[in-house]
């Protein structure tokens, strides 16, 4: 089995000041590949302004236009690194490229991360929560699950359910850089800095549960498109367009994209496409500095076909509508006495969830001031889709309407990326 050349990847720095970085990309093709890319570039928290793609269905070039956003260095190697890593392996033989999966290569990609537990307690501090996950963030560490409270004394019991991106965390060096790096974060109230690999038993407790409370599926699972903005969107329902055009192309299918731009759109796009298998091959996108945005993508099916079947028509174009308008479910309700924020994202057929989606809450919450009692996340079957939800129990002194709607707004805009 081979691996993609160093050269498949090639970041140009920007040739302005304030101008976007370009991010070229040639490798073997396979469907879903532009979600594995736009789910990498997202994971890195670059925004893509423009995106050109081009396939025969055996090689692909793609070419993304990013920029920075949220005041955060990006690691141009470690990128570069990564997406050498989405692209598929290539093997070589008599100057030929074997442009299609062996078993081996299968078994490999389909190979679920291993899940460790990392256990520490350390007090209670504003932004405490947000701190520790830029830390695991910044190590490549994916957090899977988490189980997070406070006590009575004000000490904060985390564990934290993870996977390791560079596959190293069952080395010692490993186990003790993530600890360090907690611990020049957290300060001498750390203890008990733990990392060891989840049992059987916790990793079946990691699977997808089919039960949520009614309350919670009635208020965040609404799957048709509301007639109502989420709060604080620029954007309306009226304002996005998906269309798609048999006649212009006589082997693929047109699918034409009106809308407003946010945080991973193409990303949102693109996962969509892929739980349908349904292969791109030529597209183009362009976000204007206004926050509109224009995509349009030739595609067909994996049999080759165009999208003829209007029923699959209708559903791909609702499903694209929907992840356009409200890709991520924000609300705020009553839990007894207490205030719980809910945030729930579909989470790929391959079973990988949306990136950053807890660095971005915890940091919404962080800039608002609240203080975190509980945090969870958990995946749970709605319909015919699995969903990750984040719940977290807020501390007191949100109990008025206002304030709901603030903590809503402001959750919703870190997420979507809305100045």
């Amino acid at each position: 089995m081979g691996v993609p050349c160093d050269d498949a990847v090639v970041i140009q720095a920007p040739d302005a000041a304030g101008g976007p970085s370009v991010i070229s990309v040639s490798c073997p093709d396979k469907t879903g590949l532009g979600c594995d890319f736009c789910r990498v570039i997202l994971f890195f928290g670059l925004s893509i302004l423009r995106g050109d793609v081009s396939t025969d269905g055996k090689w692909c070039y793609v070419v993304f236009w990013v920029e920075e956003r949220g005041g955060r260095p990006t690691p141009w190697g470690l990128l570069k690194k990564r997406l050498l890593a989405a692209c598929p392996a290539v093997s070589v033989a008599s100057g030929l490229h074997n442009f299609y999966y062996g078993p081996q290569e299968l078994m490999l990609a389909e190979r679920p991360p291993q899940v460790f537990l990392l256990k520490f307690s350390c007090y209670d501090r504003m932004g405490l929560l947000h701190d520790v996950t830029q830390v695991l963030c910044d190590l490549e560490l994916i957090i899977r699950r988490v189980k997070v409270s406070t006590t009575p004394d004000g000490r904060v019991m985390d564990l934290f359910f993870i996977s390791d991106t560079r596959e190293l965390l069952h080395t010692k060096g490993r186990k003790e850089e993530t600890c360090e790096q907690l611990r020049a974060v957290l300060g001498d109230s750390m203890t008990n800095c733990e990392i060891e690999p989840a049992n059987a038993q916790i990793v079946e407790y990691l699977q997808a549960s089919p039960f949520l409370p009614p309350a919670i599926t009635e208020e965040l699972f609404n799957l048709e498109l509301p007639d109502e903005s989420p709060v604080g969107s620029p954007s309306s329902p009226s304002n996005i367009s998906v269309k798609m055009d048999n006649s212009l192309s006589p082997s693929h299918t047109l699918i034409q994209i009106l809308g407003c731009d946010h945080k991973g759109l193409l990303y949102d796009i693109m996962r969509t496409l892929k739980d349908y298998n349904i292969q791109v091959s030529y597209g183009r996108v362009y976000a204007s500095r206004n926050g509109s945005c224009e995509i349009d993508l030739f595609v067909m099916q994996m049999d080759g076909k165009k999208i003829l079947d209007p029923n699959k028509q209708r559903a791909v174009c609702s499903r694209l509508r929907m992840e356009l308008f409200h890709p991520l479910r924000v609300a705020v309700m009553k839990r007894g006495p207490d205030m719980e924020l809910l945030v729930a994202n579909p989470v790929e057929l391959s079973g990988k969830g949306r990136p950053l989606v807890f660095y971005d809450i915890t940091l919404a919450l962080k800039i608002l001031q609240i203080r975190i009692f509980l945090a969870e996340i958990g995946r749970h079957v709605i319909g015919d889709r699995e969903w990750e939800v984040y719940r977290f129990l807020l501390s007191d002194g949100f109990e008025s309407c206002a304030s709901q709607d603030k903590i809503v707004e402001g959750v919703t805009k870190m997420l979507m990326g809305w100045e």
